[in-house]
């Protein structure tokens, strides 16, 4: 009789401890857009009629693994980027190029899902949409940053400096790491208005630069969220199960599920300036780098030094050293 009431005793208290339990939240849903009004990576090709490409499966997948959220695929934004069908979304990513949306309100209507508190995640051509002839200036600044090339193309393996370890959207790759995939440069880009995450790691890259390149990086926006990675050209980053966590995290992030800095690191950015430059300048000029970086170091409070160092650096592409020496000059 003891072992009796002790046992309906135990079978109580679990049926109370599974009623007590909170219910997981539902899956997020996700407006995946794979469109190319320019150039068509390959993971964004899809096979055959009513096949997904390599991105919708992969997003499918990791979304349908993670719990975290289910999406719904698009190569038509017109048709899917109204704010009638917005409403059914609780984010939006992109892995696009070209201009997509005819200007009016169908570009405002993006802006505005955004704004009011939703998320938005983009992956490595979503920096090369909506810029140029007939851009619009508003997402070029939303996502901050256009395609201006990519010195570091797919074949090559580059060094990455992880500046915030701890960021859950970064903590899975570790301080330093190297990864095979095309990156890009950026006009347009702002370091006034986003928090960089991981950058290229001149002194690990081919070719070097005499700037700075962000890779990563996240910002607030009105009551939304922007998530921004550039890796994503290879299929083998695609297939990467660190990538998909980097993936992960990064909509956990955009959609407020996790919690992470996202205030804007100018400072940071220029001292990888200064690293990247004097990196270069050393070696191009036969200089002491150790004796380059403090003298830089020293000016890293003056506004007008800094903006020249990145303007020059950036203009120079490398080539012209007269820019390079004008920066010199000015220490």
């Amino acid at each position: 009789m003891k072992y009796t009431s002790r046992f309906f005793l135990l079978a109580a208290l679990g049926a109370l401890m599974v009623f007590e339990r909170p219910a997981q939240a539902a899956p997020k849903k996700i407006l995946v857009i794979t469109q190319s009004r320019g150039f068509t990576h390959g993971v964004v090709r899809r096979p055959g009629k009513d096949q997904l490409c390599v991105v919708e499966k992969t997003l499918a997948k990791i979304g349908k693994e993670s719990g975290v959220f289910t999406t719904v695929n698009s190569q038509d934004a017109i048709k899917s980027i109204t704010r009638e069908n917005l409403k059914n979304f609780d984010g939006i990513f992109f892995y696009t190029t070209g201009v997509l949306l005819p200007s009016g309100d169908p570009r405002e209507a993006l802006m505005d899902f955004i704004k009011s508190g939703k998320a938005f995640v983009g992956t490595h051509s979503a920096g090369d949409t909506f810029h140029g002839r007939n851009g619009f200036e508003s997402y070029v600044k939303m996502i901050n940053g256009s395609f201006a090339g990519h010195p570091w193309n797919a074949g090559s393996t580059n060094g990455f400096l992880n500046h915030e370890p701890k960021h859950p959207t970064v903590a899975m790759l570790g301080k330093e790491f190297m990864w095979k995939d095309e990156i890009y440069q950026y006009n347009n880009f702002d370091p006034n208005a986003v928090r960089v995450l991981f950058s290229l790691n001149m002194a690990k890259s081919k070719p070097q630069m005499p700037y700075h390149v962000p890779v990563c990086w996240v910002r607030s926006f009105g009551q939304g969220r922007v998530f921004f990675t550039n890796l994503g050209h290879n299929k083998s980053t695609w297939d990467n199960p660190t990538y998909h966590k980097h993936l992960v995290e990064g909509f956990k992030w955009a959609l407020k599920i996790t919690d992470g800095p996202s205030a804007p690191n100018p400072d940071m950015q220029a001292q990888e300036s200064m690293k990247a430059f004097a990196l270069f300048a050393a070696q191009k000029l036969k200089l002491n780098e150790a004796e380059l970086m403090k003298k830089l170091q020293a000016k890293a409070d003056d506004a007008k030094f800094i903006q020249l160092l990145r303007d020059n650096s950036w203009k120079s592409r490398g080539r012209n050293m007269k820019l390079i020496q004008e920066v010199l000059d000015a220490l």
